[in-house]
């Protein structure tokens, strides 16, 4: 990138900075015209003079051409005699025009100020657009030198300074100038010795405060740099969260976060008090200057040399004099600060070995298919420090082969596999792939032909969708027509785009390329995602997810009327024998022994926090509707139970004791609390224990289950007391909670609900040896009666993976990183030790079923296993030793061989 911000920007908006240069140079006859109008105003029509010493009128608008000597003689010709004017009509007539030169003058600066930030703003956006794409280019090592919270930071936060300046890098001195030399001529016109005053003044302060602030760029380059290393500080911790809490860290990272933030404390405090003296020292030289005015311009008038009404000129144009030098002194410090930040940040994005920008086009449709496999020939790999990770490996992988490499830890395995997908760069030798180089092949060649997956499984925070479909989100679709026909905004969007270097492409489109897939259409889809889940043993999970999932009522109606009449279907295998008892459903003039008092009193599912579960003690008007039958004093009674209760089972546990388990209304935390509590209500009643107390009380009991707690703590009274309640809740609700909770009914769908819950439409009992297990598989089995379980497969889809995949564990993350290298389809798949979260047993049928899958599709398969005696399946083994190629062959020459390979089997 270029390393020089001014060349930067001219080199991009060298036509945009001509125009807007012009303009402020049109700008400028019309300021110096509201600078002389004041003094005209005052000498003319208020003192009399200039026009009405000899006469009542004078002309306005008089417009007379005055002609040099060498030109036709010389003289004076009158283009127009004017208006002749009174001293009144003068008066309004000159103050009109002054007040629309203020306008105009207005306007200028209005359109040039917004066309600057138009201009900064779309150089922003450029210079943020080329940062990621040289992170897209950056090689694969450089990342393993680089924060990505200082990277985000850099992008994000640290160019922004660089768009406000952009607008500002021609225009502003040109225009500050242009004011400040267009207010200083018109002082010296009319008093050479203020105009001395005045100039000297503004070179003092051109030469102290640029002096005075060069301390200032030092300690913002400072502060910069220790607020990026303080970002990538606090990435690390969340990242390794976990290593923190393990290890005892949590006051070692406080100790060291405390010393990062005094340090830029101590930077902050030094530039403040140098920026205020900076300031304080500005402020009085402009101060000055008035009082010399005042006193030296006063002298003058009083002695005849200058009269009143250019001296309230003079006063009225160095009003505006020392802003434009104040701000002209603020842009040479601020282009001096955002070079140095400029140069910083293009310093970070510079790398060796840059991907080529060649190498990354967007290829639409179809990309040929491989014609071989890969040939590597004297293969040596080199990281940046110069350790050996790979020396001089030759071998031959053919496009339908399928091949193991084993090897321990450093033993070049994983780096093998890394340069065959091209993440490692050769030093040294060759990789071939289809006879070509594979580092001049493009990345739209060996993306979709090459498939890889490694042990690490960065997901992307989005739908598990969003994720099995990453790989093969190529270029947008033609079929999806948006760009033969594109809305204003779209145009708006391609305009803006161009002009600023950035991507045309629609994100918005769809991007999925569905012949990469194998599916036809997007209605295709679904089926070709079901049978590589089914390889990768995803299938379950992601039903279970999808049964934990919400429908959108409103887009999903065919899938509402199904869900219902599953659930009919399952209300009807229900009565079977072998499951009675085993679920309470859910019915409006019952209370359901197997859902909590808060649940009973609801029946509904809450869609906001003003009525969950756990603060329904807190809501005014559920307290009033419990009042009204004394339903709080009892409650109240049965929390005191409760707390009275758990304590005495529990307090002298520890805190990972499993019994808590059970104890789903208090953790262990919360016992001390409660105790607290207990000793101040020990002799008060619900009506005289304090707010507090009764809120925190009163949390129990709307959590507690008879047959889950069996306190013996519920009786038919009370629950038909809570039926009561229900049917009050309901009736009298106000508007205030329209909306805020979806009612159980038997006959429509819960939109609040899971899938599950939605066909279960009621609770699983407790206490019943396996009845949870048998329910869901009777779940499922009615899902496949009625042909739901793609459609909840479908469901599960939407699930959102959360930041980085973490709410998955890890064996499902990998899971999803290698069925998003499978769904693709690629000629050749490079997987290094893919699923090394998984147990033995999973890892063995995973990988039998991928091999049976490749061998059927003909497709080619180098595996980087994670124990030796997975690499048997193989058609053939390549064994690694300290990052040689030290063995090779079947599997059942190695065995007879007895060398290398049999040793790592045992």
């Amino acid at each position: 990138m270029e390393p020089n911000l001014f060349r930067y920007v001219w080199k991009h908006t060298r036509l945009q900075q001509v125009w807007v240069l012009w303009v402020v140079l049109a700008a400028m006859p019309t300021y110096f015209l509201a600078l002389e109008l004041p003094k005209r105003i005052v000498n003319g029509p208020i003192q009399g003079g200039e026009g009405f010493t000899d006469s009542t009128t004078a002309p306005f608008l008089m417009f007379v051409l005055d002609l040099p000597d060498w030109l036709f003689g010389g003289g004076s010709f009158t283009l127009f005699e004017g208006f002749a004017l009174d001293r009144f009509g003068m008066l309004f007539a000159l103050s009109l025009t002054f007040l629309a030169l203020v306008c105009v003058n207005g306007l200028f600066k209005f359109y040039i100020n917004t066309y600057k930030g138009r201009l900064g703003e779309r150089m922003l956006r450029r210079l943020r657009f080329e940062l990621l794409d040289r992170v897209l280019r950056f090689p694969m090592t450089h990342f393993r030198r680089v924060k990505p919270a200082e990277v985000a930071t850099m992008v994000k936060d640290e160019v922004e300074p660089l768009g406000g300046f952009i607008g500002d890098a021609f225009v502003q001195p040109v225009f500050l100038g242009g004011q400040a030399i267009t207010a200083m001529a018109f002082i010296m016109l009319q008093s050479f010795w203020l105009g001395l005053i005045a100039g000297g003044i503004v070179a003092a302060q051109a030469i102290l405060i640029p002096r005075l602030r060069r301390r200032l760029i030092e300690l913002g380059r400072q502060r910069q740099l220790t607020a990026r290393e303080l970002a990538g500080r606090v990435g690390e911790i969340v990242d390794g969260i976990s290593s923190v809490h393990v290890n005892d860290m949590s006051n070692y990272e406080r100790a060291d976060i405390s010393h990062r933030l005094g340090r830029i404390f101590k930077i902050r405090y030094e530039i403040f008090q140098r920026k205020f003296f900076v300031k304080f020292l500005n402020n009085f030289l402009a101060q000055l200057t008035p009082f010399l005015f005042y006193m030296i311009g006063g002298y003058f008038a009083l002695t005849g040399r200058l009269d009143i009404g250019q001296l309230v000129a003079v006063i009225a144009a160095y009003k505006d004099l020392p802003s434009p030098i104040k701000e002209l002194i603020d842009w040479d410090q601020q282009r001096l600060d955002v070079q140095v930040k400029y140069t910083q940040v293009i310093e970070q994005f510079s790398a060796d070995n840059m991907i080529p920008p060649d190498t990354q086009p967007l290829v639409r449709g179809h990309v040929e298919p491989l014609a071989e496999g890969f040939n590597l020939t004297g293969l040596s790999v080199y990281d940046e420090s110069g350790s050996k990770l790979l020396e001089r490996v030759s071998l031959s992988v053919d496009l339908k082969e399928r091949v193991a490499i084993v090897g321990g830890l450093n033993s070049g395995a994983d780096y093998l596999a890394e340069a065959l997908a091209r993440l490692l760069m050769p030093t040294s030798g060759k990789i071939a792939l289809s006879g070509n180089d594979l580092d001049a092949l493009s990345e739209a060649v060996t993306g979709r032909r090459i498939g890889y997956a490694g042990s690490d499984a960065p997901l992307i925070q989005g739908s598990l969708r969003d994720n099995l479909l990453y790989s093969v989100k190529y270029a947008p679709s033609a079929q999806s027509g948006s760009s033969e026909n594109p809305s204003k905004e779209r145009e708006w969007e391609i305009v803006e785009a161009k002009r600023t270097g950035n991507s045309i492409e629609d994100v918005t489109q769809d991007w999925i390329d569905y012949e990469a897939v194998g599916a036809k259409s997007a209605d295709d889809l679904l089926q070709q995602i079901k049978k590589v889940l089914v390889t990768v043993q995803l299938e379950a999970d992601l039903l279970n997810l999808g049964l934990r999932g919400l429908v959108d009522v409103d887009e999903r109606a065919d899938l509402i009327e199904q869900i219902l009449n599953a659930r009919r279907g399952l209300r009807a295998r229900l009565r079977d024998e072998e499951y009675a008892g085993l679920v309470e459903q859910f019915d409006p003039e019952k209370y359901s022994k197997q859902a909590t008092i808060g649940e009973n009193l609801l029946f509904g599912t809450p869609e906001t926090d003003e009525l969950s579960y756990e603060a329904l003690g807190d809501n005014e008007y559920i307290r009033s509707i419990l009042a009204a039958d004394g339903l709080d004093e009892r409650l109240f009674e049965m929390g005191r139970e409760i707390a009275d209760t758990a304590i005495e089972l529990f307090a002298d546990l520890p805190p990972d004791h499993p019994f808590f388990e059970q104890l789903s209304f208090m953790t262990a935390d919360h016992i001390p609390d409660y105790q607290a509590a207990l000793s101040r209500i020990q002799n008060l009643t619900y009506g005289t224990a304090s707010d507090a107390d009764r809120r925190l009380i009163m949390r129990l009991p709307f959590q507690y289950i008879e047959p889950r707690h069996r306190l013996g703590l519920l009786d038919d009274d009370l629950r038909n007391d809570i039926l009561v309640a229900r049917q009050a809740f309901r009736a009298r609700m106000p508007q205030t909670l329209s909306g805020a909770i979806e009612f159980y009914d038997p006959e429509t769908y819960n939109r609040a609900a899971s899938v599950q819950d939605n066909i279960l439409s009621g609770r699983i009992a407790y206490g019943v040896a396996g009845g949870p297990e048998r329910i869901i598989d009777l779940v499922r089995s009615v899902l496949e009666e009625h042909q739901l379980h793609d459609a909840v497969l479908d469901v599960g889809l939407d699930f959102n993976v959360g930041s980085g995949g973490k709410r998955l564990s890890s064996g499902q993350r990998q899971k999803v990183m290698l069925a998003r290298t499978l769904i693709k389809r690629p000629d050749m798949l490079v997987l290094n030790r893919p699923l090394t979260a998984l147990d033995r047993q999973s890892q063995s049928q995973i990988i039998s079923q991928v091999l049976e899958d490749a061998k059927a599709s003909d497709r080619g398969v180098v595996w980087v296993v994670a124990n030796a005696d997975m690499a048997v399946e193989f058609e053939r083994i390549l064994v690694m030793a300290d990052g040689h190629l030290v063995e090779q062959g079947r599997p059942s020459e190695l065995l007879k061989k007895e060398g290398v390979f049999t040793k790592l089997l045992t």
